[in-house]
């Protein structure tokens, strides 16, 4: 699979559950996520840390939960009392901030909802991250952002590479009958690992200084500074566009103008910078309909949960007020479960499509030799 369509599908899901609330629906993306990836995934080392990041999925909802249960706000005399922290005065200039108190059931539920959310973000980049191998990503950049995406491939690819170096490290110690574990063990598995990080470190800057990283090349400097201004511009464009979009109180200018001329510097800028950028792929990676097919799902389901047609608004994000179990609608369910169909769509893991068939060698052929041959047959040829 093409790495950009596993990063397109899971940036369209992360989409489609930053819309919604309901727990059920996120729930339903974690299910989606854990399904694709269970069926889809490699064997490569740095596939295999996606159970890391649904650990840490769970840390973010309990701190957030934690975090609601302390700083107890929004508690009215409606709420269920769950039970009551020691109260922590603070003084005068710390007001609007109560540490302890009473801790009620809609907090701690609207808080763990709120966690959830996050957790479903973060999963879905540990996905794209598990299915799509960060360094053919990064063939695949335009010229100007060449050295930009060497940069996040690097910083991407530091969590699974730290858990390749703990589960080596942790291998090691069992074929050596390390028997310590707990807090005794720590000593012995960080100093490895930290060790190993510096070594991979230095191998990696000295791969990139052979190759001519950050090298200026033939750019002069008043094209550089252009680059760099259109590139700013275009950002600049790009956040005041989606600001207007999203604000309905802003100017008509914020909105669709502001995120066109934004676009437009971005696409020159990238153009006057992959000018001096010259850069040939070996064996690039072919863009098929499994690709398409896999982006679509994606696109599709985070479209569905955009337009809100077919379903009420509310029941992407229920209240909990009265409290009540949220209701699960029918078309983003629908939605979620297209999703989930890129994992049927997309080849399974080490197989590669079948190339065109050749044409059967006809049996005059077989029995009278070819032209490769002379004329004459295979036996003669081996003898």
């Amino acid at each position: 699979m093409h790495p950009l369509a596993w990063w397109a599908w899971a940036l369209a899901l992360a989409t489609a559950a930053s819309r919604t609330t309901n727990p059920l629906l996120l729930f339903l993306v974690l299910a989606v996520l854990g399904y694709v990836v269970t069926a889809r995934r490699t064997e490569a080392p740095w596939a295999r840390g996606f159970k890391y990041y649904l650990w840490l999925a769970l840390t973010v909802v309990a701190i957030r939960v934690v975090f609601r249960c302390v700083f107890a706000t929004g508690i009215t005399p409606h709420d269920h009392l769950l039970f009551s922290l020691p109260h922590i005065p603070t003084p005068d200039w710390y007001a609007g901030i109560r540490i302890g108190g009473p801790v009620s059931l809609e907090a701690t539920l609207s808080a763990a909802t709120d966690g959830l959310r996050l957790a479903c973000l973060l999963c879905c980049i540990g996905a794209a991250n598990t299915l799509a191998n960060p360094k053919r990503a990064l063939r695949v950049l335009p010229g100007a952002l060449y050295e930009l995406g060497v940069a996040v491939t690097v910083s991407i690819s530091v969590a699974p590479q730290l858990v390749q170096s703990v589960q080596r490290v942790v291998r090691a110690r069992r074929l050596r009958a390390g028997r310590s574990k707990g807090i005794r063990a720590l000593r012995s598995i960080v100093v490895p690992v930290l060790e190993d990080a510096l070594e991979r470190s230095l191998h990696l800057a000295a791969a990139m200084d052979s190759r001519g990283y950050g090298r200026s090349g033939t750019a002069t400097r008043a094209s550089r500074r252009a680059t760099g201004a259109l590139m700013l511009l275009g950002m600049i464009g790009l956040c005041a566009g989606v600001y207007g979009l999203l604000d309905g109180t802003a100017p008509a200018a914020l909105g669709l103008p502001a995120l066109l001329a934004g676009s437009l510097l971005c696409a020159a800028g990238l153009a006057l910078g992959g000018r001096r950028v010259c850069r040939t792929t070996y064996r690039p990676d072919p863009w098929r309909s499994a690709e398409w097919g896999v982006a679509g799902c994606g696109v599709a389901a985070a479209t569905l949960l955009f337009v809100t047609v077919g379903y009420d608004a509310t029941d992407l994000n229920p209240s909990l007020y009265p409290l009540s179990w949220p209701s699960l609608p029918v078309v983003p369910v629908l939605a979620l479960l297209l999703a989930g169909a890129a994992g049927v769509i997309a080849p399974p893991p080490g197989r590669t499509p079948e190339p065109p068939a050749v044409p059967r060698q006809r049996a005059a052929d077989r029995t009278t030799g070819d032209r490769r041959t002379g004329g004459r047959t295979h036996t003669e040829v081996t003898k």
